[in-house]
């Protein structure tokens, strides 16, 4: 299949998942778990906005940055810009924060609830320049699916 058909793939099970499931931490779960499987990434989580930083959610893969300050590395620049990163090489971002010394690529989309963010879905890559036109389109389908349920 191609990538285009596994995201359609996926976001039919996300909404499928997500639909009479009401528990917030339940969902990021499972929509981590979702994308990781179908994509094998290197890190794939989301971060919650708690007061003026984003802290851990749930994720796949090694262990991470715990908390990120608004306006931080990847994440927080997306929260604070209220749009989706692509980054082809993290080692180009200003102000990258090095979670993990193995990520190369990352993509960052914002969850908007209400017109405000309340978190973040973050994906990361072992490899240079993994993620495209295609993740972003679809991953900001799939963030607007889970934030309508958080």
């Amino acid at each position: 299949m191609s990538k285009q058909e596994d995201y359609k793939t996926l976001l039919a099970q996300v909404r499928a998942m997500v639909k009479d499931e009401t528990d917030a931490v339940a969902n990021m779960a499972n929509v981590a778990a979702l994308i990781q499987e179908t994509f094998h990434f290197w890190w794939t989580g989301f971060y919650r906005v708690i007061g003026e930083q984003l802290v851990l959610g749930p994720f796949q893969g090694p262990v991470a940055c715990t908390r990120i300050g608004f306006g931080k590395g990847v994440c927080g620049t997306s929260w604070k810009e209220r749009k989706t990163l692509v980054v082809e090489d993290v080692e180009q971002f200003p102000g990258h924060i090095a979670c993990s010394s193995e990520s190369r690529s990352e993509i960052v989309v914002p969850l908007i609830k209400n017109d405000e963010v309340i978190g973040v879905l973050d994906i990361d890559s072992e490899r240079l320049a993994t993620f495209d036109q295609t993740d972003k389109e679809w991953l900001e389908q799939i963030a607007e699916v889970v934030s309508g349920v958080l």
